[in-house]
C-alpha cells in the first residue's frame, strides 16, 4: 500500500476555498434508532433556511438517503474515486435545494486506495464548484471502521438513540470507542422517538451517568424528537417530514435541532474546511490499515 501523500494533499488544501464550514456526523451505536431519517430532514431544516447544505451519505452498507427523499442518483462517489465524474457531476439535489452525495461502496475499502487516488478524492472536494455551509454525514449505524474514520474526521458528532436498552448499550459502547481509542470527549446526544422533552431529558441523564462513571467525556443534550406518527407517513410518501407536515411535533423538534445548529461556532481554521475534512478522514484510514 502507498503511503499517504501528506505534502501533496497539503498543496491541495491550500489551494481549496478557504471557507468555513459546519461538518458534523449523525451516527447510533445500532439500527433502527431514526438516526438516517434525522439527519435527511435537520438537513432539509437548514436548507429551508437558506443554508447551503449537503448530505453525505456514508452507510456504504445499507445507504437509503436517496430512498427516503425519493432520488434516484446515476453516478455516486466510485465514479469520482474512479476518475470518471467529478464531484459536482454526482450531486444530486433534494428538496429546498439539499445537495446528496450518494454513497459508494468502493468507500470500504478508503485505505487502500492508492496516494493518487486518495489526493485525486480531496482534490474533488478542494474543486467543488457548489459553495456549502453544512456538510452533514450521515454514517452506517455501529462501530465500524469506516464508521470511526467518518465521525473522527467530523466537527461535532450527534450520537442518536432511543428509550430501548440496546440503544443505550450500543451508544455507550460507541462513545467508550471513541473516546478512549482516539481520545473525542465531546459529543451531543440526540434522544429519538420520544413520547415527551422529559423523557428526552431522563434518557439522556441515565447515559450521563454511566459515562460519567466510567468514561472522561462531555455530553451535551441536543435536544428531543417525538414519536410522530406523521414521520411514518412522510416516509411512505419519500418526503422529509418537515416539508410534508411542516406542523407536526416532530417537524418542530428539527427546527429548534435546526436552531442549535446554526449556533454552533464556525472553525475559521484549515479544520473548518472541506477538504481538510476529506483529509483527515482517508489519513485516518490508511493509519488504521498499517
Amino acid at each position: 500500500m502507498q503511503a499517504f501523500n501528506t505534502d501533496q494533499a497539503a498543496g491541495i488544501r491550500r489551494l481549496s476555498d478557504t471557507r468555513p464550514i459546519r461538518v458534523f456526523a449523525v451516527a447510533s451505536g445500532k439500527g433502527g434508532v431514526g438516526k438516517t431519517n434525522v439527519a435527511v430532514n435537520l438537513g432539509v431544516a437548514l436548507a429551508l433556511r437558506g443554508r447551503q447544505t449537503a448530505l453525505l451519505d456514508a452507510d456504504m452498507g445499507l445507504a437509503n438517503v436517496d430512498i427516503l427523499l425519493g432520488l434516484q442518483p446515476r453516478y455516486n462517489l466510485s465514479h469520482v474515486i474512479s476518475g470518471q465524474r467529478s464531484l459536482d457531476e454526482i450531486l444530486v439535489e433534494g428538496p429546498a435545494g439539499i445537495k446528496i452525495v450518494p454513497a459508494a461502496s468502493g468507500l470500504q475499502q478508503m485505505a487502500e486506495l492508492s496516494s493518487m487516488e486518495q489526493a485525486g478524492l480531496i482534490r474533488a472536494f478542494s474543486e467543488l464548484q457548489v459553495p456549502l455551509e453544512v456538510l452533514i454525514v450521515d454514517t452506517a449505524a455501529g462501530i465500524s471502521g469506516t464508521v470511526v474514520n467518518f465521525a473522527r474526521a467530523c466537527q461535532e458528532i450527534v450520537v442518536v438513540v432511543c428509550d430501548e436498552p440496546t440503544s443505550l448499550t450500543d451508544a455507550y459502547a460507541f462513545i467508550k470507542l471513541l473516546n478512549r481509542d482516539y481520545g473525542i470527549y465531546h459529543f451531543q446526544i440526540l434522544c429519538n422517538q420520544m413520547r415527551s422533552d422529559a423523557q428526552g431529558r431522563e434518557l439522556f441523564a441515565k447515559l450521563c451517568r454511566v459515562t460519567e462513571r466510567y468514561l472522561d467525556v462531555s455530553l451535551h443534550y441536543f435536544g428531543a424528537v417525538p414519536y410522530d406518527d406523521k414521520v411514518r407517513q412522510a416516509v411512505q410518501l419519500q418526503r422529509p417530514v418537515v416539508t410534508a407536515f411542516p406542523a407536526s411535533p416532530a417537524a418542530r423538534a428539527i427546527e429548534k435541532l435546526a436552531d442549535k445548529v446554526e449556533q454552533w461556532p464556525v472553525q475559521d481554521t484549515p479544520s473548518g474546511q472541506l477538504a481538510f475534512f476529506f483529509e483527515r478522514m482517508i489519513q485516518y484510514a490508511v493509519e488504521g490499515a498499517a
